[in-house]
């Protein structure tokens, strides 16, 4: 697929690599996995962390389970529940899937450090888990996920952009995602790699929850205490939050440059309207793939090597194997040619009435 200038290699990592993690050092996968080895009928625990960001349910979800249906002739089953935003909860998950006698755990973790007690109790219970998308601490024997720290670096690349020449004429906020999330950090410290010393920062936040609501109250506090006339511009680490900024933004007849990620459906109009100037696009299925290739092979007892050709550390865990998914920067010049070309939304889901006369406008037809 043709990607735009800004797309990245997977093996520009973000996280650290652990190139020489031993074996002892990242446990032994095969003794995670039940010593007798499974065939198809196999039972695996998918637990996602909320409902709030819209990929979970209408992505992840139908995807994984797919492909292990595929992997397993059919025979795979998958059981799934949604943590909603709580740590306590998605602990309370694992307990019941241990319970329940999964052969291995899919686990986005609400809290990646929250998770770590219950991840040594899937493991002594003989039960592998796998770290999808967000890298949860205890000793998880697989992770899939995007460069995150190039995430954060697009974002910071494309909000250059928009800026030009005025980039230091004002003062841009900061709107970070929430602090339980691993992979916020990891989107932050790759934005500020790219905009200190080339932007001035106003006001930054790390947005409890990711909520868009939450993240509306402070871009709402931002402008109280710098002035709509001095704010140039918005780093919003995610679509939904920069649904919240603009409309705190618009309250106040401001309009500037927005970041975001997720390439949410509504996200993608709000490009297409010229409220939002990029998202980030991660392809979900090469990610929804790994995970269930990854648990498949734990539940059947069989190595990662295939599967796998990375590692990193988590802080717990040395050299877990992992699959890392490129990303690319999403703007108004090139949505036909990735969400629209990989089957994500048709123009039809895009552009409805609302955004007819603007999908028109950008040659979205």
């Amino acid at each position: 697929m043709r990607r735009a200038a800004v797309a990245v290699a997977a093996g520009a990592m973000a996280v650290s690599l652990a190139a020489c993690g031993s074996a002892k050092e990242s446990g032994d996968k095969s003794d995670s996995s039940s010593s007798a080895k499974k065939g198809d009928a196999i039972k695996v625990g998918l637990l996602l962390p909320e409902n709030q960001t819209a990929r979970y349910e209408k992505f992840d979800k139908p995807l994984i389970t797919k492909k292990i249906k595929e992997l397993t002739n059919g025979k795979g089953e998958v059981v799934y529940a949604n943590a909603k935003q709580d740590a306590s909860t998605q602990n309370q998950q694992v307990d019941t899937m241990i319970t329940n006698k999964v052969d291995v755990l899919i686990v986005d973790a609400v809290d990646a450090a929250a998770i770590k007690n219950s991840v040594q109790k899937a493991k002594d219970a003989g039960i592998p888990v796998v770290a999808y998308d967000r890298l949860a601490q205890g000793p998880i024997d697989g992770y899939t996920s995007f460069d995150n720290k190039t995430v954060g670096k697009t974002q910071g690349e494309a909000l250059l952009k928009a800026l030009g020449s005025k980039a230091k004429d004002g003062k841009i906020v900061m709107m970070n995602g929430s602090v339980t999330d691993p992979n916020a950090a990891q989107f932050k410290a790759g934005a500020h790699e790219v905009l200190d010393g080339k932007v001035n920062v106003g006001k930054e936040y790390d947005t409890k929850e990711w909520k868009p609501e939450n993240a509306n109250s402070n871009m709402e506090g931002a402008i109280s205490a710098l002035g709509k006339k001095n704010i140039i511009g918005v780093y919003s680490a995610n679509d939904g939050m920069a649904g919240g900024i603009i409309t705190a933004l618009k309250a106040k007849g401001l309009k500037v440059p927005v970041t975001g990620q997720d390439a949410e459906l509504a996200g993608v109009q709000r490009i297409v309207a010229g409220e939002q100037y990029m998202s980030v696009y991660k392809p979900y299925a090469p990610e929804a793939d790994a995970a269930a290739e990854m648990a498949v092979a734990l539940a059947q007892g069989k190595s990662l090597d295939s599967v796998a050709k990375d590692k990193v550390d988590s802080p717990t865990t040395k050299g877990v194997p992992s699959v890392l998914v490129a990303v690319t920067s999403l703007t108004k010049d090139n949505i036909k040619d990735t969400v629209v070309k990989d089957g994500v939304y048709t123009i039809d889901d895009i552009c409805t009435s609302a955004y007819k006369a603007a999908c028109d406008k950008i040659g979205l037809k």
